[in-house]
C-alpha cells in the first residue's frame, strides 16, 4: 500500500467546507432523531448534497450513537459515479480527510480485501467520488475515533459484494454503511410510489429485484441484503422522502431512504 491522504472532493459543494459550519449542519440533522432500540450492524443512507438528503441521512446515522465506544472500523460502500470499475475499488491512501479532520484507513483490512479477485486499487475511482465522502463527517461526529475501509462499487454482483462483507464481517467492532440514493428524476408522486416499492423490497431482503432504476447503489445494497438474509437478519425503513420534500422542486426529484439492518 502506498501512503497518502484522500483529500475532500466535495467540501463547499455538497456540504460546508468550514469545520464549525459542517459540525453544526451534521448536528442539526442528527438532533431530532432518536437512537437505536437494537444495535445496528449496518445502515443504508443517501449521498446527495446535505440540503437535499441530510435530514434523511441523519436519521440513519443517529441510530449509530450507541456504538460510539464500540465500533472500531467502518466498512463503507458507495457507487462509483465517475470511473468504470471492474468490481470494487479501494484507494491506495492510508488517510481519508474531511474538514472535521482525518480518519485512518484500515490498511490491514484493505490488504485482506485485496486477496479477493473482485477488489482492486483504483485511486481515480475515489478522488472525485461523493457517495463515500458525504457520510464520513456524519461518522466522525457520531462515532468519534474509528478506522475506515472505503469501497467504490462498480461492475460487481451482489455475490461479489457479499463476499467482501463476509470477509470483513468481524464482530460488534465492525459496522457497514451502504451509500445509495433511490429513484432519479421522476415527479414527486411517481417517485414516492416507486421508492415505497423499493423500501418494501429492501425490508423483504429481496435483493434480486433491485435495479439501477430503483437505487443507484443497488449492487452494494444487494450484497448487504444477501449477507443479511444468510444470517437471518432484518432490515427496516427509518425514513423515506425525496428532494421535493426537502429543498428542491417537485417536478423532477431524487429519492432518499434511510434503513437499518440488525
Amino acid at each position: 500500500m502506498m501512503s497518502g491522504v484522500r483529500e475532500p472532493a466535495v467540501a463547499g459543494r455538497f456540504y460546508p467546507a468550514n469545520a464549525e459550519a459542517l459540525r453544526a449542519a451534521v448536528q442539526s440533522y442528527l438532533q431530532s432523531n432518536r437512537t437505536a432500540d437494537a444495535v445496528p450492524k449496518a445502515i443504508i443512507a443517501p449521498h446527495a448534497g446535505y440540503v437535499y438528503s441530510g435530514p434523511i441521512a441523519g436519521r440513519a446515522h443517529a441510530m449509530l450513537r450507541p456504538l460510539r465506544d464500540r465500533v472500531e472500523r467502518v466498512i463503507l460502500f458507495g457507487p462509483s459515479h465517475f470511473v468504470r470499475v471492474p468490481g470494487l475499488a479501494v484507494p491506495s491512501s492510508d488517510t481519508f480527510s474531511t474538514p472535521l479532520g482525518r480518519v485512518l484507513i484500515d490498511t490491514e483490512a484493505v490488504r485482506q480485501a485485496l486477496t479477493l479477485p473482485q477488489v482492486i486499487v483504483n485511486d481515480a475511482a475515489h478522488s472525485r467520488e461523493h457517495s463515500l465522502e458525504v457520510h464520513v463527517p456524519f461518522l466522525q461526529e457520531v462515532l468519534g475515533a474509528f478506522k475506515l475501509v472505503p469501497f467504490a462499487v462498480g461492475e460487481a454482483t451482489p455475490d461479489q459484494v457479499a463476499e467482501v462483507m463476509e470477509l470483513l464481517w468481524g464482530g460488534p467492532e465492525t459496522l457497514f454503511v451502504v451509500s445509495s440514493d433511490l429513484s432519479h428524476f421522476h415527479d414527486h408522486d411517481t417517485a414516492a410510489l416507486l421508492d415505497a416499492q423499493t423500501s418494501r423490497l429492501i425490508e423483504s431482503l429481496r435483493f434480486e429485484d433491485l435495479s439501477g432504476e430503483r437505487c443507484c447503489g443497488f449492487k452494494a445494497i444487494g450484497g448487504l441484503l444477501q449477507a443479511a438474509r444468510a444470517r437471518g437478519m432484518h432490515a427496516r425503513t427509518l425514513d423515506l422522502r425525496n428532494s421535493g420534500d426537502t429543498a428542491g422542486p417537485r417536478d423532477r426529484v431524487v429519492g432518499y431512504g434511510a434503513y437499518v439492518v440488525e
